[in-house]
């Protein structure tokens, strides 16, 4: 719903495209969209028209990916702190034990569409996605826990209490844990709090003794255990959060590279 955006993605001019829609469009003797102000939106006639286009695309698609060469390939998209904290310092050890498999990796932590994005497994955090035409597992529950350098000056031997960790300056990620969870304990969130959009930035400000940050233990196992970070809290309450490993319900292209590394994530998570 964008030229530019289309122009970028099939390396043409923004000016190119709308001329070849203009064109479409006066072939046809049919408006396909409707320009607004802040972007385009379908007419109903371009609605349809796209609905039935795009099936068509989709089998041409298919069709011309049955006669290329298999290619034992699987891409995996999953949050940038998990790939690089988690993901990153294990995978030789994959790589290693698969030769034959090429692996793809994708940072990110937007929903993954896999019938319209290249993406054969997704691991997410938060709330147990919706399962409709998906296959969900838990990876591991979020088991939140809040750290800082081994040579701050503590209040008193960990665990701290709430009452002790706001008095120290606090760093949090993209998912706002700390304004979540000290009102839950009947403590004020106190301003400001250092804030950083990705978890591994949080923890790594947290090891250079700026403050204490928190985050899932599995995402900070590796950095506790290395004796870089100090684990001072941790929380207690159940949650329904975790981290969730999504695939295609049904078979897929690259189903045997996807079970490889499916099974292995999980057994490394183990």
């Amino acid at each position: 719903m964008n030229f530019r955006l289309a122009a970028e993605e099939l390396n043409l001019t923004q000016g190119a495209v709308a001329q070849a829609v203009r064109a479409l469009e006066a072939d046809l003797g049919i408006m396909l969209f409707d320009r607004k102000a802040r972007g385009l939106s379908f007419t109903e006639a371009g609605n349809r028209y796209h609905a039935e286009t795009s099936r068509g695309l989709q089998i041409i698609d298919e069709a011309t990916r049955k006669l290329l060469p298999v290619v034992n390939r699987v891409t995996l998209s999953l949050p940038p702190s998990f790939a690089s904290k988690w993901l990153v310092p294990r995978l030789p050890k994959f790589m290693e034990r698969n030769p034959d498999i090429d692996v793809r990796i994708i940072a990110s932590e937007h929903l993954t569409d896999f019938q319209t994005q290249d993406v054969d497994v997704a691991v997410r955090q938060g709330r147990r996605p919706p399962d409709q035409h998906l296959a969900v597992d838990l990876l591991a529950p979020i088991n939140l826990r809040a750290y800082c350098s081994p040579e701050i000056d503590l209040p008193a031997d960990a665990p701290l209490e709430m009452t002790e960790l706001i008095c120290l300056p606090l760093i949090q990620d993209g998912h706002r844990y700390w304004e979540k969870l000290l009102p839950e304990h009947g403590v004020s969130c106190p301003q400001p709090v250092l804030q950083f959009n990705q978890t591994s930035l949080a923890l790594d400000a947290a090891a250079n003794g700026q403050g204490v940050a928190i985050a899932p233990e599995l995402i900070a196992r590796a950095d506790s255990i290395s004796g870089r970070l100090c684990e001072v809290w941790q929380d207690e309450s159940e949650r329904d959060l975790g981290f969730w490993l999504l695939r295609p319900a049904g078979k897929t292209a690259n189903r045997n590279a996807s079970t490889a590394l499916i099974d292995w994530i999980q057994n490394e998570i183990r």
